[in-house]
């Protein structure tokens, strides 16, 4: 019941923010402040912008209750769109099996409040937070892909392993396994900041977010597959775009490029800490 009253003071509250605006995004200011990590260079966002246009999938990755990260993102969605690329924008956001919502939204073919349902069907970080983003892709008919799992599933895994899924379950998957290593343990650990944390749980853990990484990775392949004109803004949580997140599955499935860029987290991830391992650049503004 909560959950419910939660999503019809959104939809109210969104209703009156799409009467003030017909959401007309400003140009982009191209200036934001960006960190190459392969030489140490101070670039703008316009002067990064060939190289990162180079690339068929562009990851973009956020702390997801960060307003500034989304607003940067789209900054690149719009940056990039305005160059000329046809786009699309995949999203951590969305499962797989909503893509038909995601579709008639983009069309106009939904409605803003029964849209704004099917998003907290699939997401709970608050829809203001990615609002513009989702507005921006609509007025521009950028198609949004969902590229996640089920958050049953990937619960699952993460209480009880990969191994504790039926066959039921590992049907509604793409191909994929959670063999788990060192490196990514390590990584885990120095992504989301879990140092010391070792045995079952965490090797459980380990094993979702691996699943997360690979299934999202998977899903943006076989869209590029059928889209090969487009190229893809990839939006998800920084540990999952880190490289050896979802990039190092993208380089295992595909030949497909891909660049990434990370907003600077401190304590975490920031320009004395990342290297060319992590991201190619890091957003420093």
């Amino acid at each position: 019941m909560k959950r419910i009253v939660g999503v019809l003071i959104f939809s109210i509250l969104l209703t009156a923010a799409l009467a003030l605006s017909s959401h007309s995004t400003p140009p982009p200011r191209g200036n934001q402040d960006l960190l190459r990590l392969s030489d140490g260079k101070s670039l703008s966002l316009r002067e990064a912008l060939p190289d990162i246009k180079s690339a068929k999938v562009i990851l973009v990755g956020e702390l997801h209750n960060e307003k500034n990260h989304h607003a940067f993102q789209l900054e690149v969605i719009s940056s990039l769109l305005q160059s000329g690329l046809p786009l699309a924008v995949g999203m951590e956001m969305f499962r797989r099996d909503s893509q038909e919502t995601l579709d008639k939204w983009v069309s106009g073919r939904m409605a803003d409040s029964e849209f704004i349902k099917g998003y907290y069907d699939n997401w709970s970080t608050p829809w203001p937070l990615y609002a513009d983003i989702l507005l921006f892709a609509r007025e521009h008919g950028i198609p949004v892909v969902g590229l996640n799992v089920s958050r049953e599933i990937t619960g699952q895994v993460a209480r009880s392993g990969f191994a504790s899924l039926s066959e039921a379950q590992r049907r509604e998957l793409p191909p994929v396994t959670c063999a788990i290593d060192e490196e990514y343990k390590r990584f885990i650990q120095r992504s989301l900041d879990m140092h010391g944390h070792q045995g079952i749980e965490f090797n459980n853990f380990c094993e979702a977010q691996l699943l997360w990484d690979t299934a999202m990775a998977w899903h943006a392949v076989q869209y590029l597959r059928q889209n090969p004109q487009r190229t893809m803004v990839l939006l998800a949580g920084s540990g999952h775009a880190w490289k050896p997140g979802i990039p190092r599955h993208l380089e295992s499935m595909s030949p497909l490029s891909y660049r990434v860029i990370l907003p600077e987290i401190q304590g975490r991830l920031n320009r004395d800490s990342a290297t060319v391992k992590d991201a190619d650049y890091l957003w420093t503004d």
